[in-house]
């Protein structure tokens, strides 16, 4: 029942409920933007969604727009402080809203990675993508990519209400945490 219709329920419920309460700190964080004058505020990622389909993924964007430098040399403050806290992550909730994603599940990876999937990591696209998922709680960027990929489809293999409110409680004591960030240190995925 959750699998086929509670989940759907319940992620709208949550991310209306967590758009109201966050709206002030989302107000807050675009005033920071403009004092700051890093524009644009958003960042928009093409990502793969469930059963494949790639959409835009919503972020606040924590580099500088200057391509042409390190990823180390793109960062500025305010940036730093939305990945380590994972408020960058806020507009994600939208992206809940329009049904693209769920609050739990496999973190969507960048269309590019598509054609290097093997068929067996293919079925981590059988549920929605996540804003937070089993691999997130577990290490996150910390972890290699085969053992996410081990991750995201127990994830699927063991989908269920009282998984994803473990999941949840253990991001949110991970946000308080608020460990270090090095996600921009992570190798990209090739291929296995």
């Amino acid at each position: 029942m959750y699998k086929q219709a509670g989940k759907i329920i319940f992620d709208k419920v949550m991310s209306v409920l967590l758009i109201v309460v966050t709206s002030w700190l989302t107000v807050l964080i675009l005033l920071m933007y403009l004092f700051t004058f890093q524009f644009p505020v958003f960042y928009k990622s093409n990502r793969i969604g469930k059963s494949g389909i790639p959409f835009s993924m919503l972020k606040l964007r924590t580099l500088k727009t200057d391509e042409q430098l390190p990823l180390k040399d793109r960062q500025f403050w305010l940036g730093k402080f939305l990945r380590a806290t994972n408020l960058d992550e806020l507009p994600q909730l939208w992206n809940v809203l329009k049904g693209e994603m769920s609050l739990v599940g496999p973190r969507p990876l960048p269309v590019l990675y598509q054609p290097l999937l093997s068929e067996r990591q293919k079925q981590r696209h059988e549920v929605l993508p996540g804003i937070t998922g089993l691999a997130q709680v577990n290490g996150k960027n910390n972890l290699p990519w085969n053992k996410k990929f081990e991750y995201d489809l127990n994830y699927v293999r063991e989908l269920s209400f009282l998984l994803d409110l473990k999941i949840l409680f253990k991001t949110f004591v991970l946000i308080l945490s608020m460990k270090r960030d090095v996600s921009l240190e992570e190798n990209q995925f090739t291929g296995e």
